[in-house]
């Protein structure tokens, strides 16, 4: 009778290889970039949930696989040791090959069906070999040597080792069909058996729980980039909203406001936002409220100056005929006290300059109110240069290089104030003779003025348009208020052109005035916004 214990030797099979594959998989996933946050999202749920899903079924596999094999193969090797103990032990000690025959298939009927091959030794000392399965049944050359060789192994006896010969088992695959085989020697010198189990229906259960795991596993997949899907909309709708938001906030919509749902923390994130924007807001109109009344300030200011002024202004004049008339001779009367002389020059100079002072600060107040407007008319440009030269005594300082016929249509008075502003700005600072000339340039007029003076330092000329602006701060008592050149800047401007000053290579400076021929005005002929945009200005508070 043979002992009960079981050794396995090895599972045979051949494994498929992996490496090409993984390096082909690390090679995409190197070359793909996430630059959308959905598709990250969706991406990392897909791998979460693929992950999750592989690992299930491929424990669900391996334990069914287990269990399934492990199942039969007890019951084979069972019912094998019991056809052994009952069967190939009832034979002689020296069976005839008849008898071997008849053993082995009696022993291959039994419940679990597998085939048998009995090996003994007839009397004279002659192998028999007996199969369930006649001459196309188990050879012996079907049975590993491994396994030959431990079935006929003889065992020291031992306290714990009692039989001299175990039963061993082993799976083999076969032209892709799995098989168990195993053998055992009957104590006493008995033959020795094999028994071949073909395990071709439990692979094929084994097999279709595989396509269902991997069937549940893309399913599961596709579920969870589904979902992915959904929660990422859910997600990032909120924060599109915000960002819409903010676009919105950043263009001047100060009344924008999102609305609010629910308590977690993208709701959190919507009242922080409203709440910010309501505080934006409260703060912008503060300013725009400080800012109008600081405006009107100014305009009241000018026009309350401008009363006293009038006054002032006509007292000057006459005081300054008196001067003329005290310097043509001193026997006709009218002489001024040499003491008190030098005062009235000063308070002539100082009301023309505070009348120039008020006249600048309404124009100013006007352009930040947005009430200025355009008188257009068709302007000779070189006899507008002209008058305002004349008019000036400018004549012997300044050369004008421009031709006659070059028309455009401006407003004649505030091309006057840009052009005495620019000359008369070279004159003071620059030196003459200062040299004007005109040209035409892609449906617009340049006019450039340049003067022999050094240039302007490289540290003022970002500053030289800005109000209040004097390049000296050591000097900041000047004839000069800071405001002509940047109101001849937003004169400029209200025409659609504009204003640059740089320094020429060959030692000047030079301001190029640039005005389009036929400027659109940007509001009516009055100076006041279209109506188009006083409805855009009223839109009601919007939400996103």
């Amino acid at each position: 009778m043979s002992a009960t214990g079981w050794i396995r030797l090895s599972d045979t099979g051949t494994p498929g290889g992996t490496r090409g594959l993984a390096a082909a998989r690390k090679g995409f996933w190197s070359g793909l970039r996430f630059t959308s946050l959905r598709l990250r999202l969706v991406l990392v749920f897909g791998l979460v949930a693929l992950t999750a899903a592989v690992s299930a079924s491929g424990i669900a596999y391996w334990l069914n696989r287990e269990a399934v094999l492990t199942r039969t193969q007890d019951a084979v090797l069972r019912d094998f040791e019991q056809e052994m103990q009952n069967r190939a032990g009832a034979l002689p000690e020296h069976p005839t090959q008849d008898e071997v025959q008849h053993t082995a298939g009696q022993m291959a009927n039994s419940s679990q069906r597998f085939s048998v091959l009995l090996v003994a030794e007839n009397a004279d000392g002659t192998a028999v070999y007996g199969s369930s399965g006649g001459l196309g049944g188990v050879a012996l050359s079907d049975v590993p040597e491994s396994l030959r060789t431990a079935v006929n192994k003889e065992q020291k006896l031992t306290s714990a080792n009692k039989h001299p010969y175990h039963l061993y088992w082993q799976r083999i695959t076969d032209d892709g069909t799995p098989y168990l085989v195993a053998g055992t020697k009957v104590i006493g010198g008995g033959p020795t058996g094999y028994m071949l189990k073909s395990l071709e229906p439990e692979a094929k259960d084994l097999n279709s729980l595989a396509w269902s795991l991997g069937i549940a596993t893309a399913l599961a997949l596709l579920g969870s980039a589904l979902l992915a899907q959904a929660l990422a909309t859910t997600v990032l709708k909120p924060v599109h909203r915000l960002g819409v938001a903010a676009r919105r906030l950043g263009e001047g919509k100060l009344d924008t406001r999102l609305r609010v749902s629910g308590t977690d923390e993208l709701a959190d994130l919507s009242r922080t936002f409203n709440s910010a924007a309501e505080n934006l807001e409260k703060r912008v109109a503060d300013m725009a409220g400080r800012e109008q009344a600081s405006r009107r300030f100014v305009a009241d200011m000018s026009h309350e100056l401008r009363t006293p002024l009038t006054a002032l202004t006509a007292v000057t004049e006459v005081l300054e005929e008196e001067l003329e008339y005290a310097g043509e001779g001193e026997g006709e009367g009218g002489s001024f006290d040499p003491m008190v002389e030098p005062a009235v020059r000063l308070v002539v100079s100082e009301t023309r300059r505070l009348n120039d002072l008020v006249e600048n600060l309404m124009e100013v107040t006007r352009f930040d109110a947005g009430t200025a407007r355009l008188v257009l008319d068709d302007v000779d440009v070189a006899d507008q240069i002209t008058a305002c030269i004349d008019a000036r005594a400018w004549l012997d300082a300044v050369d004008l290089d421009a031709e006659r016929g070059v028309h455009a249509r401006l407003d004649p008075r505030r091309l006057d104030v840009i052009l005495a502003n620019l000359i008369g700005n070279a004159l003071k600072h620059g030196g003459s003779p200062v040299r004007v000339s005109v040209a035409r340039a892609d449906h617009e007029i340049v006019i450039r003025v340049r003067d022999n003076g050094p240039g302007i330092p490289e540290d003022v000329l970002p500053h030289v348009f800005d109000r209040f602006y004097k390049a000296s701060a050591s000097r900041p008592r000047s004839e000069g208020s800071g405001l002509g050149l940047s109101i001849a800047l937003e004169n400029a401007h209200i025409h659609g052109g504009e204003i640059t000053a740089e320094n020429a290579p060959e030692g000047g400076a030079v301001f190029t005035l640039r005005l389009p021929q036929d400027p659109s005005p940007p509001a009516d002929e009055d100076g006041g916004p279209d109506e188009e945009t006083e409805d855009r200005g009223k839109d009601a508070k919007g939400q996103v």
